[in-house]
């Protein structure tokens, strides 16, 4: 298993993608836009291979969990069986799917659960 990636929801987008491309060398991949939810995402992608994806949604309604800056922590817990898996096991020990799984119109294979403090786990594929 291995961090995927960390999320930062954040108000100005393109400020937040210019500051990371310019003091951490960063490099960013296309912009992600989901019409229907308002939703827009870069991934940049630091030397180390390390990714960061930083998000926007043009009417920020934070949902349980969600507050701006830290946004959900993406954990690469293998194929599709072991993300169907281990959402399952969160379900059936009481944690709340809150979505998923699913692939996502990114092309993410994913579901998102909470830890016991209410901190987003985004469980995707390899």
């Amino acid at each position: 298993m291995k961090i995927e990636h960390v999320a930062l929801l954040t108000r100005d987008l393109e400020k937040m993608r210019e500051f990371y491309e310019d003091y951490f060398d960063a490099k960013s991949g296309a912009k992600y836009e989901n019409p229907k939810t308002k939703f827009q995402s870069y991934f940049l992608t630091f030397t180390s291979g390390s990714r960061l994806e930083i998000c926007y949604k043009k009417f920020v309604d934070l949902q349980p969990g969600e507050t701006l800056g830290y946004c959900h922590l993406a954990l690469a817990v293998g194929n599709k069986e072991a993300v169907d898996h281990l959402a399952a096991r969160f379900v059936a020990d009481g944690y709340p799917l809150l979505s998923g799984p699913r692939t996502t119109g990114d092309g993410y294979y994913e579901a998102v659960v909470q830890d016991p403090e209410g901190n987003l786990i985004e469980l995707t594929t390899d």
